[in-house]
C-alpha cells in the first residue's frame, strides 16, 4: 500500500483499492484499504481549484450540442476535447487533449507556449493519425471554432459538436480528464520549461493514463484494454 500510495498520491481508498487487487491482493476491499490507510497514516492530498482557459468572444460559427444527454456506445462515436494551463517556475505553457468517449483512450495532445490555433490543430493531428471520429465535441472556444480547425473536421467527415457557452458540464467528459491530470500529474510536479513539462506529461498521458491507470467507468480497467476487449465486436459485460 506505502508503494502504490507513493506512485498515486491522488488515489483515495477507491483507486488505491483498484490498484492493489491489479497486483492480484484479492482482499484489498475498499473498506479494507481504508482501515489501512488510517493504521498506516497515509493522507489522500485534496483537489485543488481548476483555471478556466476558454475565450468564447469570438465571430466564429457555433454548432449545437450533439451529445447532449448521450453517452458513446462505440469506439471512436464521439471524441471530447479540452485546454488547461501548466504552471510552470516562470510562467505557463497550455496543454490541449483530445479523448475518446467510449475507451477513455486518450487520441491527441499537444503542449505550447501558448493557445495559438496550433496547439488545438497539433493535438486533432495526432488523434487523426489512425482514428476518425463520428462527433467532435468540445466548448465553444476560440481554438475549437475557428476555421482551420472546423474546416480540418469536415474533410474527415466528422460532425461538430459544441458545449452551451458557460456551460462547462456539457463537455464534463473533457473536464473530468484535465481534472486526472492536473490531481496526479501536474500538481505532484514542478516543471523548470516547456521542455521538461512535455517530457513529464507526455509519458503520464501515454504510458500512465492509457496503459496503467485502472477507470472505475470501465469496470478498473485500463483505456486500451477495454479498447482491446471492444475491437473483439462483442458485447461487453462488467461482472459486479
Amino acid at each position: 500500500m506505502r508503494e502504490e500510495a507513493g506512485k498515486h498520491p491522488r488515489a483515495g481508498s477507491r483507486m488505491l483499492s483498484a490498484y492493489l487487487k491489479r497486483r492480484g491482493i484479492a482482499q484489498a476491499g475498499r473498506t479494507r484499504v481504508s482501515t489501512a490507510m488510517q493504521h498506516l497514516d497515509i493522507v489522500h492530498i485534496p483537489k485543488r481549484r481548476v483555471v478556466r482557459t476558454t475565450n468564447s468572444r469570438h465571430g466564429f460559427e457555433r454548432y449545437p450540442n450533439l451529445v447532449l444527454h448521450r453517452a458513446a456506445e462505440t469506439t471512436d462515436e464521439i471524441w471530447v476535447a479540452d485546454i488547461t494551463y501548466i504552471r510552470l517556475g516562470n510562467g505557463f505553457v497550455y496543454l490541449a487533449v483530445i479523448m475518446d468517449m467510449y475507451t477513455r483512450v486518450i487520441r491527441g495532445w499537444a503542449l505550447e507556449a501558448t493557445m495559438e490555433q496550433s496547439l488545438t490543430l497539433a493535438a486533432l493531428e495526432m488523434a487523426l493519425k489512425h482514428h476518425t471520429p463520428r462527433i467532435h465535441h468540445s466548448d465553444h472556444g476560440v481554438q475549437y471554432a475557428a476555421l482551420a480547425y472546423t474546416e480540418r473536421l469536415k474533410k474527415t467527415g466528422s460532425a461538430i459538436s459544441m458545449a452551451g457557452i458557460g456551460e462547462p458540464t456539457e463537455n464534463g467528459y473533457a473536464e473530468r480528464l484535465m481534472r486526472t491530470i492536473k490531481e496526479e500529474e501536474v500538481s505532484l510536479t514542478e516543471y523548470d520549461d516547456i521542455d521538461d513539462a512535455r517530457a513529464h506529461i507526455g509519458p503520464f498521458l501515454t504510458d500512465v493514463y492509457n496503459t496503467k491507470r485502472p477507470h472505475s467507468s470501465l469496470n478498473y480497467l485500463t483505456p486500451e484494454e477495454f479498447q482491446a476487449l471492444a475491437a473483439l465486436a462483442e458485447p461487453i459485460t462488467f461482472v459486479k
